[in-house]
């Protein structure tokens, strides 16, 4: 179950990448440092390629896809071998073709509608965003709210950082974040989200 995966990393890298070799560096830096994770952004033209390269190099790391916007890109993410895609919006055309296929699609809502919308799709994973400028975490917990009995789980993105990271982990209905803040950083840097996560992975 998707959002169970996430529940094992609880921080996501959320990545622009611009070449393979860049994709392949940064996949290599955050496995060595302790987080196999990463969505990777159908921002650029060298997305689809490092999926599928990484895929290969890394077998044990939870590769997605980001910024997925169409059905081509959708199909392209899994061909690849993303193993989960994500979206900053809900399109029903692409969330029906992913439930229709079976795959692992979360768009994004930022109000009670969208998630209705997106429940009717028999969505139960759904993306916050843009998570700080919606609201942020009092916006998350009452949107949560009246949908918490129906196991509904969130991945807040959009400006999630260090200092408010740990406000969105300690909601029980927050499988995962994206974390934005870990594109092209530092080892340290990922070892410190490392260190975040590991104080909300259920043991």
């Amino acid at each position: 179950m998707l959002s169970e995966q996430l529940e094992k990393v609880k921080i996501v890298p959320v990545l622009v990448l611009n070449t393979l070799e860049e994709g392949l560096a940064v996949c290599e830096q955050l496995c060595r440092n302790g987080l196999p994770a990463a969505e990777i952004t159908f921002r650029t033209a060298a997305a689809e390629s490092v999926i599928r390269e990484a895929s290969k190099r890394f077998p044990d790391m939870f590769i997605g896809a980001g910024t997925v916007l169409n059905v081509t890109d959708l199909h392209r993410a899994f061909d690849a071998g993303a193993k989960f895609a994500v979206a900053p919006g809900f399109n029903p055309k692409v969330v029906g073709e992913a439930v229709k296929c079976g795959l692992d699609f979360f768009p994004a809502v930022c109000t009670p509608s969208e998630v209705e919308q997106a429940m009717e799709f028999g969505c139960r994973m759904l993306k916050f965003f843009p998570a700080e400028a919606c609201g942020g975490v009092p916006m998350l917990k009452s949107i949560i709210a009246p949908y918490k009995h129906l196991g509904v789980k969130f991945m807040p993105t959009g400006g999630v950082k260090p200092a408010n990271v740990e406000s969105y982990l300690e909601i029980p209905e927050v499988a995962a974040v994206g974390g934005t803040w870990l594109n092209k950083c530092g080892d340290e840097t990922i070892r410190q989200a490392v260190e975040i996560a590991a104080k909300y992975i259920r043991k």
